[in-house]
């Protein structure tokens, strides 16, 4: 996709120098657009927690990235001991994403298969690409497939569809095209009218901050608002769909996504709005059955809550919101039940939030 009519990913090898990785530093936009280098694992392990980069795809690929770097950075030890180690040592960035464990264990599995290969690195690094280059692909498959979904109410409506989303599920949380997004960039492509109704997404603001940037820069009409105004919009007939991400979903077809996401599901299931999980494969926990009781939520550092920061016109700032003696919670994610699920949109196609339906599509993980 494009920042400012150049066409970017989200996470790349340098051109100049093949140890280093680079990625657009998501904590500065829409304000400061920056390339950030990382050359360690610890760079990446860094990136993924302040999240610098966020997404599920884009945390996945940026581990596998951080496995690449940590053969750059190997010094004569028990090779096999210290890759585990730097694969464990990643998976503890973020917990909740399971992109980040699928992303680590394969190419753990991959460099340990070849750990005597002369060419390791070279071939390691070709792997990291090979995940990179699927997870832009099952993003636009994704897009092909939600597409439809829009096209059916533009045909009934014969007028602008309007969509609500939350967080950010677009390309800057994957590679390329987005989860949730990509059927909205599918259908504004292909000159469907559509309005994306942008959820600010408290604590850190990323519908306000990052989906309404890169919608911005694609041109799609759409409009921030606050948290709160999702169920209004809903009950005076405002939205016509919703269509959110996923960081982990059960294989029974529970959806953990960010804080926010589960009153959104109550809401469109209280008005009668279809509500649609966009995701790939490698989203799907295929061992965990109960969302609510398994999946672990990440609690975050509690001043994001307490403060916000902003542009002040020349630079970002950072701002206190509540007094100073109270004390504040910060849970990333929630669990939408499947059952206030109407579909899930994948790579493979479209299926029920239910685990019969999941592994019809996916039957290699009965």
């Amino acid at each position: 996709m494009q920042i400012n009519n150049k066409p970017y990913h989200t996470i790349w090898l340098s051109d100049e120098n093949p140890s280093v990785v680079q990625v657009i530093d998501q904590r500065k936009l829409p304000f400061v657009f920056e390339i950030l280098d990382l050359k360690t694992p610890d760079d990446c392990f860094f990136a993924i927690r302040d999240m610098a980069v966020r997404g599920a795809p884009l945390i996945g690929v940026t581990a596998a990235y951080g496995m690449y770097l940590a053969l750059l950075c190997y010094k004569n030890e028990d090779l096999e001991n210290y890759l585990r180690e730097k694969a464990e040592y990643l998976k503890l960035s973020r917990p909740t994403a399971v992109n980040l464990s699928f992303a680590v264990n394969v190419m753990l599995d991959f460099m340990l298969r070849n750990l005597t290969s002369p060419n390791l690195k070279e071939i390691s690094l070709a792997k990291v690409e090979e995940l990179k280059s699927r997870e832009i692909r099952f993003s636009e498959k994704i897009g092909e497939f939600g597409l439809k979904i829009i096209e059916e109410i533009y045909q009934k409506k014969q007028e602008s569809v309007n969509i609500l989303t939350h967080c950010n599920a677009g390309w800057l949380a994957c590679i390329d095209w987005g989860t949730a997004t990509a059927p909205i960039y599918k259908a504004h492509h292909k000159g469907i009218p559509v309005h994306v109704w942008v959820d600010e997404t408290r604590p850190r603001n990323q519908g306000a901050r990052l989906t309404a940037f890169e919608l911005g820069q694609e041109g799609v009409p759409h409009t921030v608002i606050a948290d709160n105004t999702g169920g209004h919009l809903m009950q005076h007939k405002m939205v016509d769909l919703v269509i959110v991400g996923s960081d982990r979903t059960t294989v029974t077809g529970d959806v953990a996504n960010k804080i926010g996401t589960y009153l959104k599901a109550l809401a469109a299931k209280d008005n009668g709005i279809p509500f649609y999980v966009a995701l790939p494969s490698s989203t799907f926990d295929w061992q965990m059955e109960d969302g609510i009781t398994e999946i672990p939520i990440e609690e975050r550092d509690s001043d994001e809550v307490a403060k916000i920061e902003g542009w002040n016109g020349n630079s970002i700032q950072l701002v206190r919101l509540i007094p100073e003696n109270s004390q504040a919670a910060n849970y990333g994610f929630d669990v939408t039940p499947a059952r206030l699920v109407t579909g899930l949109i994948t790579e493979r196609g479209i299926c029920k939030a239910n685990k019969e339906s999941i592994l019809k599509l996916f039957p290699k993980n009965k």
